[in-house]
């Protein structure tokens, strides 16, 4: 196998294909499957029970399948399943599950960009984009086409909806919906990722419709449960059913809209005397 550089250490136990190339100074640890197609440049470690599909592009002092960083994690951990064609930058680190059974997962064509942390557990789809220095704890879902900016980070068990579209310096403990925009400075969401929706081939009808759900969500003003049958019934068809389907799953509630909600009631005190009673202060609502 004459891609394979002489200084790499190679288990002779990891099954590589022919047509891999593995760049000086690699390790590849046994229990490993890397299929056709892929370029390891120098420096990149593969731990064991990694699974890398088809074209994939792994710059240099990349660590896929190491240890998670759990006080729980034993010496028997689980896998790290990559799919194809995703390009994964320097020094991107990628951890396997936690027991022995778990699955850390990557789909198809994702961009990873520098010193971006993907934890154990983790579910990331095709298509998305993590930028540099984006931190993704552990148990987190990413859906397809979500985009993460710089630095983001994401608490453990969160999920990303898809298409959703998240500023730098984000701090999310909650989950994000689908196709929205997370503003990294409030950490609230926005209104619509209609970039990314024109982008990816949307409609006006589509985008027409997905308003009109996110209407029913953050300015309604209805209970959680009367907005979940809102969204069933309203919108059946299209991809505006993507709604129903996320939030009816939610766990640890959504990232709110920085905008105030139609129904809430600000309360300001004007030209307050320190020395005067509260029936005394002037209100306006």
């Amino acid at each position: 196998m004459s891609n394979i550089h002489p200084t790499a250490v190679v288990d002779p136990r990891a099954e590589i294909a022919s047509d891999v190339t593995v760049g000086p100074f690699c390790i590849i640890e046994g229990d490993v499957v890397i299929e056709s197609g892929c370029q390891l440049a120098s420096r990149v470690v593969v731990k064991q029970s990694t699974h890398l599909g088809t074209n994939n592009q792994i710059s240099e002092g990349a660590v896929l399948g190491g240890k998670p960083q759990h006080l729980r994690a034993g010496e028997q951990t689980g896998r790290l399943l990559v799919g194809s064609g995703n390009m994964i930058r320097e020094n991107v680190t990628i951890h396997c599950g936690l027991g022995a059974t778990d699955c850390t997962t990557v789909g198809d064509n994702n961009l990873i960009m520098v010193n971006a942390h993907i934890a154990h557990d983790c579910h990331v789809g095709s298509n998305v984009i993590l930028a540099n220095n984006v931190m993704v704890a552990g148990h987190v879902t990413i859906e397809d086409r979500a985009y993460m900016s710089g630095a983001a980070g994401v608490h453990q068990f969160c999920r990303i909806g898809q298409l959703a579209m998240v500023g730098g310096q984000s701090h999310l403990s909650q989950d994000v919906p689908p196709f929205v925009t997370v503003d990294g400075i409030s950490n609230h969401v926005v209104g619509l990722n209609r970039v990314g929706l024109r982008r990816a081939g949307f409609s006006e009808r589509d985008i027409l419709d997905l308003k009109a759900a996110y209407r029913v969500i953050y300015r309604s003003g209805l209970s959680w449960n009367e907005v979940l049958q809102q969204l069933k019934t309203q919108f059946s068809t299209g991809p505006a059913t993507a709604y129903f389907e996320f939030l009816q799953s939610v766990k640890r509630g959504i990232v709110r809209e920085r905008r105030a909600p139609a129904r809430s009631t600000i309360r300001i005190f004007h030209d307050v005397d320190e020395d005067a009673t509260p029936a005394t202060k002037t209100k306006a609502s």
